[in-house]
């Protein structure tokens, strides 16, 4: 059967009252980004539903990408059909022939919004049922949970049907709850704890620290191509890269090696929490989970909060190490986070840090440094870029093996 458009049901949109419009018109602009090339699907967002005709567009790879946007509920590909009923009734049956198997049950749902139809909701839904029920005998009709339901929508440019219903993402729009800052790494975690900030509808810029030429290029271009898999589920994401040798070049010649990561981890919240400031975000995800490394135990976070106010969010604070390279895996981050390029956190980590540091030895052993020097310096070398779907940053396994014959 030759699919016409793809029907999309919003999510959690339905509680949001006045600011519901709004809502729409980011997640139409989100799923434009998502399907940006595809030139030639023709989106038209209404109250209740997001229609995305095809144009003779192949639907598959279209929905594959569907599957990923923040903020649908639901979807389904659809036929549009003339407002003949004897059309209706005879591409229904086509599409019972292409999804019934014995055994199953069906409904009819329709849906008017056109009503100057000369059939009303009941006489549509009873109609089209006694017909499917002439070309299936014996078969059960089920209200509460059917093996297929028939949808209808009667428009005013025509009847639309659908069966196959496909679950979305859920979740809120990218962008319709503010924006925040994520401290990105080039491990596991960071990628999940945006995927979470994502899901509840957070525009999230990433900032990334690195240290040349103790780490490599190859570890920059694997945090963007990190930030590049996320933009599957809302679009454009802006990258940040903050230079960061110095700082932990002055540190590891000025500071008691127990306080090393504990110090570091302070400037670069103090780095990311001025890039907020100038950004106009609301806030800060990482992707510290609660005992995982020293610096992660609650007088670590303790410490190094010490340096703001700013909410600092943790989504998978309390998750197991498996729980979250299952959603790495799901979301297909860990092939890419596990690539052994070491980032900064890494390079310079020292043997034994403190896993319990203590707020006013940290202060002391900071006071010696030029704070607001090393800072300036470091915002100086700012680089920022938009990353966009489909953006690619890292050489193939195949590449990789051509560039060293």
């Amino acid at each position: 059967m030759e699919y016409t458009e793809i029907m999309v049901r919003y999510g959690e949109l339905s509680t949001k009252g006045k600011n519901r419009k709004s809502f729409i018109d980011r997640l139409h602009g989100n799923v434009a980004r998502v399907l940006k090339n595809y030139p030639d699907l023709r989106m038209r967002p209404h109250r209740d539903r997001l229609h995305i005709e095809l144009n003779g567009v192949d639907a598959k790879p279209v929905m594959e990408k569907l599957k990923n946007v923040f903020g649908i509920q639901t979807f389904s590909l659809s036929v549009e059909v003339s407002k003949d009923f004897e059309d209706v009734k005879k591409k229904a049956i086509e599409m019972m022939h292409e999804a019934y198997k014995p055994g199953m049950s069906f409904k009819v749902g329709t849906k008017r919004s056109d009503h100057t139809y000369y059939l009303d909701t009941n006489q549509v839904n009873l109609q089209l049922g006694d017909a499917i029920c002439d070309e299936f005998p014996g078969i059960d009709v089920e209200m509460k949970r059917p093996d297929i339901k028939i949808s209808v929508e009667v428009r005013q440019d025509g009847i639309y049907l659908s069966y196959l219903t496909i679950k979305g993402a859920g979740g809120l729009p990218v962008g319709t709850a503010g924006k925040a800052m994520l401290m990105l790494s080039g491990g596991i975690d960071s990628p999940v704890a945006g995927y979470f900030a994502l899901k509840r509808g957070v525009d999230i810029e990433m900032v990334h620290f690195f240290s040349p030429p103790y780490t490599s290029e190859q570890a920059l271009n694997k945090a963007k191509e990190l930030t590049s898999k996320l933009t599957a589920f809302g679009g454009n994401i802006k990258f940040i890269e903050v230079p960061f040798a110095e700082i932990q070049e002055t540190i590891k010649s000025s500071v008691p090696e127990g306080y090393l990561m504990t110090i570091q981890r302070r400037f670069m919240l103090r780095l990311t929490d001025l890039l907020r400031e100038k950004e106009n975000a609301l806030a800060i995800f990482n992707g510290e989970a609660v005992g995982q490394v020293a610096s992660q135990t609650l007088e670590s976070m303790l410490a190094i909060n010490d340096v703001t106010t700013t909410p600092i969010l943790r989504p998978v604070a309390t998750m197991d190490k498996t729980e979250i390279i299952s959603i790495a895996e799901k979301i297909d981050t860990f092939n890419l986070s596990i690539q052994p390029f070491e980032d900064c956190c890494t390079v310079f980590a020292p043997p034994s840090p403190k896993t319990r540091p203590n707020v006013e030895k940290t202060r002391k052993f900071e006071s010696g440094l030029d704070i607001d020097g090393l800072i300036e310096k470091s915002l100086a070398g700012v680089k920022i870029t938009t990353i966009e779907h489909g953006d690619h940053f890292m050489q193939s396994n195949q590449e990789n093996i051509n560039s060293l014959l």
